[in-house]
């Protein structure tokens, strides 16, 4: 191989292996949302139940072993405060996943670059 096809050669295994980082992080954030979709659907259904309730209810949240009496207003606002937080951290990985799909697309054409580029000093020899 001459240098200009190893140059090629080279930048061409940089480029895939920064794409391969990048799927892996895409794999981390698709399980850490599928994680946050999960939460906020349980989290949904604890208010759906809240929702259910009159003010004669009485509601209990369990910290470590014991069970405490909670107003049933202040598990409300709780769970709606969990359900926003959690919906914004949906959003963010949402935006992050799509940043890293534009990345990995532009290291796909980039090696794709490079292949064709090789590929034409090869057929030059």
């Amino acid at each position: 191989m001459d240098k200009n096809s190893a140059a090629l050669y080279k930048k061409m295994q940089t480029e895939v292996e920064s794409y391969q980082n990048l799927q892996k992080s895409c794999v981390k954030i698709v399980k850490q949302r599928a994680l946050l979709e999960s939460q906020l659907n349980e989290n949904k259904c604890v208010l759906d139940e809240l929702n259910l309730l009159g003010p004669d209810n009485k509601v209990y949240k369990l910290f470590g072993p014991v069970l405490v009496k909670q107003e049933l207003e202040d598990s409300r606002q709780n769970v709606g405060k969990r359900i926003e937080y959690i919906s914004k951290e949906l959003k963010s990985s949402t935006d992050t996943l799509e940043n890293m799909e534009k990345d990995m697309l532009k290291h796909r054409e980039a090696v794709s670059k490079y292949q064709q580029q090789w590929q034409v000093a090869a057929a030059m020899k």
